[in-house]
């Protein structure tokens, strides 16, 4: 009987593992001096997301290469964050994260435009669900760094109903003052 409970709980373990994808984006052998030698060891740095506005990322370090994997991607999973997507294609506006010595910029494009980013930033923004993005990293290009800052950008991303939330207002109040203020100007040198 005790089988039987341990397949299900596997077969829910993959059934939850299926609605999620997962990127390695780096890894790197470490060693460690010991008094008899040196001891090899991996580290691993796993992006993880729903391409639905769900990521998160995760590091693990183990003897061989498919635990520290594992250890990574089960860390990833405990620290998504949600973020809000326009359309559900791409950012609601441009942003900054830094992290280190890692900056980067991240711009919302248009419908065409793809992914355009390199190495972790792209894995962090296709398991993340963005389909149409412009990004530009400067400084350093450590993985872990980058991955840090991309992360510490995607949190400074609100939604037009987030700031309305917090403002006490209606969303179309906040698209619309927009429209009325760029107006405003054009009425007046009508009248004059």
């Amino acid at each position: 009987m005790a089988r039987r409970e341990d397949n299900n709980k596997r077969g829910r373990d993959r059934e939850e593992d299926n609605e999620f994808i997962d990127k390695l984006v780096h890894i790197n052998r470490v060693a460690k001096t010991v008094k008899g030698g040196r001891n090899m060891s991996f580290a691993a740095l796993v992006v993880v997301g729903d391409e639905k506005g769900r990521v998160g990322f995760g590091k693990g370090k183990a003897r061989e290469v498919p635990e520290a994997i594992r250890k990574a991607t089960e860390v990833a999973k405990k620290s998504m964050i949600r973020v809000p997507l326009r359309e559900g294609r791409t950012l609601h506006h441009d942003c900054k994260g830094r992290h280190g010595a890692g900056k980067v910029i991240l711009r919302a494009a248009p419908p065409g435009t793809g992914v355009i980013a390199g190495g972790p930033m792209r894995a962090v923004l296709e398991t993340l669900g963005v389909q149409d993005v412009v990004t530009k990293s400067q400084g350093t290009s450590n993985p872990y760094n980058m991955v840090r800052a991309t992360f510490d950008a995607l949190k400074r991303q609100e939604s037009p109903r987030m700031i309305a939330a917090k403002r006490g207002k209606k969303v179309g109040d906040l698209v619309g003052r927009r429209q009325d203020g760029a107006s405003a100007p054009d009425a007046a040198v009508a009248d004059a």
